[in-house]
């Protein structure tokens, strides 16, 4: 990619970014009523409220504390839990890995099942496994992922109690039971994302595999199995990598409710949790923290998809 264009691109994440700031900020600070006697709620005393105000500079006029906010955390500094004194920041990245690792199971799981199905089925359009597969994503895409991860319990965690319902174990405590625990998360989420990704690599691989290149592959005597997977797959995958690029970045916040049911200590649960618990601040950090992993997953997928078509590169060079 030119360089003019990587910098057009960093000034939009850049203004994207300040009007997420801006957002997250406004989040908390047009809360109706006092801010400071919603965060302390029963605990609010005259005495308290004064000071937890001068603390968070509301007595401050708003572009004031914004540009504060702001610089507060463009120094990393994205407050502190009003009841636990704990950073923000500090929170929310010792919760990050368990997010991190069920957004990274996830994909590898619906991709392992999306890519190898979404090729047969555009290989052999019509057939039966075609007809299947299609009827599958159908009953997948109209299937709620709680729903999903609720029968998975039922038969494999109740029935056949086979994997753990709930709960979660930390990498360090060992592999198997870490991959263990998280089984039925990662299935109940990648059993929502496979119908998307399957369809759009089907419909790409039919249209690709009516090009003049693919003619010449199979006239050279090329193996159908190389064909598909070598001269096929590749062109046929751009748009599915723009799409787990974006579904990456939404789970990043949008696993809430499977993390919740099933009891993982991700940054979903953190921000369900900072909301119950009244810690706005807290809250106001992770959006923030979100919405930033999201435009910046977003950006390295732009990254991807331009190493993964070189025409992008030859395009930006002139």
């Amino acid at each position: 990619m030119s360089v003019q264009r990587w910098l057009w691109s960093v000034a939009g994440v850049a203004g994207t970014l300040l009007a997420v700031s801006a957002v997250s900020f406004l989040l908390v600070a047009l809360l109706p009523g006092d801010v400071a006697v919603l965060i302390l709620a029963d605990s609010a005393t005259p005495e308290r409220v004064a000071a937890l105000r001068e603390q968070l500079g509301l007595d401050q006029p708003l572009p004031v504390r914004y540009l504060q906010w702001l610089g507060n955390v463009l120094s990393g500094d994205l407050g502190r839990a009003i009841h636990s004194g704990e950073p923000t920041l500090d929170v929310i990245l010792s919760r990050l890995p368990v997010t991190l690792e069920l957004i990274l199971l996830t994909q590898v799981v619906a991709l392992g099942l999306a890519i190898p199905f979404g090729i047969w089925s555009a290989y052999r359009r019509g057939s039966s496994v075609d007809t299947a597969t299609l009827v599958a994503c159908l009953a997948l895409l109209s299937t709620p992922a709680f729903v999903v991860g609720l029968f998975l319990i039922y038969i494999f965690a109740l029935n056949l109690q086979w994997l753990p319902a709930t709960g979660f174990v930390p990498l360090h405590e060992g592999i198997g039971a870490n991959l263990q625990s998280f089984v039925l998360p990662v299935v109940s989420l990648a059993l929502i994302e496979v119908p998307v990704y399957l369809r759009l690599l089907r419909s790409e691989m039919i249209g690709t595999l009516q090009q003049n290149f693919i003619a010449l592959a199979r006239g050279m005597g090329l193996p159908t199995w190389r064909i598909l997977l070598e001269n096929a797959l590749r062109p046929s995958s751009l748009n599915l990598i723009t799409v787990v690029g974006i579904n990456m970045g939404r789970l990043m916040g949008g696993a809430i409710i499977i993390e919740q049911m099933f009891a993982l200590p991700g940054v979903g649960q953190l921000l369900v949790e900072s909301i119950y618990q009244q810690e706005y601040l807290m809250t106001q950090g992770i959006v923030l923290f979100v919405a930033t992993m999201f435009i910046v997953i977003n950006l390295l997928t732009d990254l991807v998809y331009a190493l993964v078509d070189p025409r992008l590169q030859r395009d930006g060079g002139h």
